[in-house]
């Protein structure tokens, strides 16, 4: 009885956060609500025993989605207050009980006994290189979903580029920010470091690892302990890049020389779902700070 009174608590304040995100009068009360919303999806996950996602909802749907649209409005303040009208807060009410008898018709068949997906994925654990269920079916079984996510990532940082203007006259920081940054950036590298090890036996991962490190990189940027960046350095385009290129290459060399696209090896399973994980950490990283940071400058093509 507990539980449910705590999951039907989180589901009912999830609502309450969705709908006051989109009808809040200020954008800026939008944003701190939806930061608020991310926070509260990762106890969600949490509770589902997605730890995975759970800790990847927390760093990048609250904390780095979060700092990009508080910059994003810093820069483009509005001109004039949104004022929600009586009639659209009715929808943002009826909505959720609308959808609310679909998402039950498709919750209730999962509780009526032991699904196949499970087994199957545990019958073939031991072919996939890993350990831990998540990582075999994110770097083995489904590896296309996740090429196509770091592509995605990607693609967003190169449209941003086009769109984004960074602040010209940043504000000194503050000494006591800056004395915690000097701390928690090198421990976010090792946690990240340690979640990328971790993930091939337990709840972690690529995502996860450069979340925290993209992280760590915002806080050394924000208190003007990393110099200026820029996508015409190569030395920031190339780790960018790193866990598409990564991808696609051994995509390439698995169809040439193997069973298939992106069928690996039975022998070479872990050495090569390390190789993309530690290349894709990279390539999030980078890329998911220069999405928060920006440039500069004007930013032309």
């Amino acid at each position: 009885m507990t539980e449910w009174l705590v999951d039907s608590g989180l589901g009912l304040a999830l609502l309450l956060l969705a709908a006051a995100t989109l009808y809040a009068p200020r954008l800026y009360t939008s944003v701190v609500f939806f930061m608020g919303f991310g926070l509260l999806m990762a106890i969600v996950w949490a509770r589902l025993g997605a730890a995975d996602l759970a800790l990847a909802e927390a760093a990048i749907g609250a904390g780095l989605t979060g700092v990009l649209l508080m910059g994003a409005l810093r820069e483009h303040p509005p001109r004039t207050e949104r004022a929600p009208r009586p009639r659209s807060l009715l929808w943002a009410a009826l909505l959720p009980l609308a959808v609310l008898p679909l998402l039950v018709e498709a919750i209730l068949p999962l509780s009526g006994g032991a699904q196949p997906l499970p087994a199957q994925v545990d019958a073939q654990l031991a072919y996939s290189g890993v350990s831990h269920p998540v990582t075999a079916v994110l770097l083995n079984f489904r590896s296309w979903d996740t090429l196509l996510e770091l592509l995605v990532v990607l693609f967003a940082l190169l449209g941003t580029r086009q769109l984004a203007l960074s602040s010209r006259h940043p504000h000194p920081p503050w000494p006591l920010l800056l004395a915690w940054c000097r701390w928690l950036a090198p421990l976010a590298f090792l946690l990240g470091a340690y979640l990328l090890w971790r993930g091939a036996k337990a709840p972690g991962g690529a995502f996860q690892a450069g979340a925290l490190w993209a992280s760590a990189i915002v806080m050394l940027r924000l208190n003007g302990l990393l110099p200026t960046v820029s996508w015409r350095d190569w030395r920031l385009r190339l780790p960018a890049l790193l866990g598409v290129t990564v991808f696609v290459l051994l995509a390439v060399a698995t169809w040439l020389w193997g069973a298939g696209w992106l069928v690996w090896p039975p022998g070479a399973a872990k050495a090569l779902i390390l190789l993309v994980e530690l290349a894709a950490s990279v390539g999030i990283a980078i890329t998911l700070a220069l999405l928060v940071m920006g440039e500069d400058r004007e930013l032309r093509p």
